[in-house]
Formats: C-alpha cells, sequence, structure tokens
C-alpha cells in the first residue's frame, strides 16, 4: 500500500507517496512527488500509483510466460500442436457460451464439435452457436489484417447467422440491460460514436501497450460499449485472444466456474469508470493460468 510521506525543506513541506515492493530477494522503493499540499484526490492518485508499479512486475511475468510458450511451441510435434488448438478451442467454446446460458455441458460440447453428435434434450440453438463458435475461433486465428469494425461485424454474422438470423452482424438500435448488473450500457445513438474511439484508441494504443493489457482493455472497452442485441462478451473474448495470439502470448480461456468474479471485475470497473479494476483481475486470471510457462 502506497503511504504519504512529509518532507520539509527550509520549513516548506513537500509531499510524496512511496510505495515498497519486493523485486526477487531486493526490497525496492518507489516514490512520486504530490507537490506541496496533497491533491484532492490522493486516493485516486495512490491507486493508480500503485497500478503502475505492479504493472512492471506483472509484464516482466507475462514476458516470462511467452518465452515459455514459445519453447515448447518449438519442440511440440505438429500433430501434438493442433491437438491442443482444438481442445482449447472446445474448452473455451464451452466456457464462453456456458457464461451467456448455454446448457451444454463440457462433453457433449466435445461430442458436438469433435464427433458431429448432437446432444438431446438441449436447446438447438445452444448446439448451433456452439458450432458457430468454434469456427469463428479458428477463422479469427488466420486472419492476417487487424481489428476493425467491419471484421467484427462479420464474425458476429458468422456466430449467430444460423441461431439468430435478425440481430446476426448488425448494431443494435435499441436499450438493452444486462441481467443481474447495475451497469447501463450506451443507447443506441451513442453506439456509432463510442465505436469509432474504441478503434481510435485501438489505433492509437496497440504499439505501445504491453499485449496482456492491450488484451485486457479491448474486452472491456467494446463490451462496454455492448454494440450488439446479444453476442457482446462472446465477441469481446474472442478479440481477447485475437490480440494475445496475434502477439504470439498464450491465449486465455475465461472459465464458467470463475464467472461470479469475472462478472464482479466488469461491473465495478464499469460503474466506477476504472479500467485498472478490470486489469488486476485479468492479470492475476492470466497468471494463474499460464504460470506453467514461467517455471
Amino acid at each position: 500500500m502506497a503511504t504519504i510521506l512529509r518532507r520539509t525543506v527550509k520549513g516548506i513541506p513537500y509531499y510524496y507517496l512511496e510505495h515498497t515492493l519486493r523485486h526477487g530477494s531486493k526490497i525496492v522503493r518507489k516514490s512520486k512527488y504530490l507537490g506541496r499540499t496533497i491533491p484532492k484526490d490522493i486516493d485516486k492518485i495512490k491507486e493508480r500509483f500503485v497500478f503502475e508499479i505492479n504493472k512492471e512486475k506483472w509484464f516482466g511475468l507475462f514476458d516470462q510466460m511467452r518465452e515459455g510458450y514459445s519453447r515448447e511451441l518449438k519442440i511440440t510435434p505438429k500433430s501434438a500442436k493442433e491437438k491442443g488448438l482444438r481442445t482449447f478451442a472446445i474448452k473455451f467454446t464451452y466456457d464462453t457460451q456456458r457464461i451467456e446460458g448455454s446448457r451444454l455441458t463440457l462433453r457433449e460440447t466435445a461430442q458436438l464439435l469433435n464427433e458431429g453428435i448432437t446432444p438431446s434434450e438441449r436447446p438447438v440453438n445452444d448446439a448451433k452457436e456452439a458450432e458457430a463458435h468454434q469456427r469463428v475461433f479458428f477463422e479469427m486465428l488466420q486472419y492476417k489484417k487487424d481489428l476493425s469494425l467491419r471484421i467484427i461485424l462479420y464474425w458476429h454474422k458468422r456466430l449467430f447467422e444460423t441461431s439468430k438470423p435478425d440481430i446476426a452482424g448488425q448494431i443494435r438500435k435499441h436499450g438493452v440491460k444486462i441481467s443481474g448488473s447495475i451497469f447501463v450500457p450506451p443507447t443506441p445513438v451513442e453506439l456509432y460514436p463510442l465505436l469509432k474511439e474504441f478503434f481510435r484508441w485501438y489505433d492509437n494504443n496497440k504499439q505501445n501497450s504491453h499485449p496482456v493489457e492491450l488484451a485486457a482493455l479491448v474486452h472491456l472497452k467494446l463490451v462496454t460499449v455492448h454494440p450488439f442485441s446479444d453476442g457482446n462478451g462472446r465477441i469481446s473474448r474472442l478479440i481477447m485472444n485475437f490480440v494475445l495470439s496475434r502477439q504470439r502470448y498464450p491465449m486465455l480461456d475465461i472459465e464458467y466456474r470463475n464467472r461470479l468474479a469475472y462478472y464482479r471485475a466488469l461491473e465495478r470497473a464499469q460503474t466506477k469508470r476504472n479500467d485498472q479494476i478490470f486489469c488486476n483481475w485479468f492479470f492475476r486470471q492470466y497468471a494463474r493460468e499460464h504460470k506453467s510457462y514461467a517455471m
């Protein structure tokens, strides 16, 4: 936790923030000059100060994971890599669909996607959307250009063209609410300006942001705009993995069993308008899932 220090020089007070952290076997102190008075928004300044310091630790760890991931890929036979990717695609499809209300189990999802066995006594649309999600996932991995509104609309169309053709690839023209959340998405009239702002932000930050932070933020920012009648979470999690894969970082599966913490992190970040809240949650999840690559 950052603490406020007061230093007096020739009777004049000067205020600093100081934060102590362990870096390997060393204790490192970081400080930030505040001025001759304590700012009114000191709590926000503290939070941002600690977050920026912690990012150095996180990003170093994530880069180790990327290196470990790259080493593993180099020694893995092609057939084993393909099998691993298919396994990830099934688990990712199961979790992302389940978060959005699908009733398919992981085993049913695997049987559907591997063997074409449609589960009985399950909604037909759940099966259609699982099949569509896997197709879009693999198409996304082969996509060579960068993110744009055009490609996001196309992926959305591909996700829903067989289950909900009336909304597939369409920006919503009506208000929506998120079940169980106090966050209220933007109105339809706000959507195109917000999407334009999103892609301007992305173009300005994609070169100088760490890929894991960029992945977290494209997810948060697009799902906050909430441009579609349905599928906002699924598209946001797809482009999250587009960013990671494009930069050769291991992809992330946000698991259904962790959905409550995921919902809370999103909602708090959205209602408080504080991206750091979701990034902190995302960084912990990413580090936990890929810790084996840093060993």
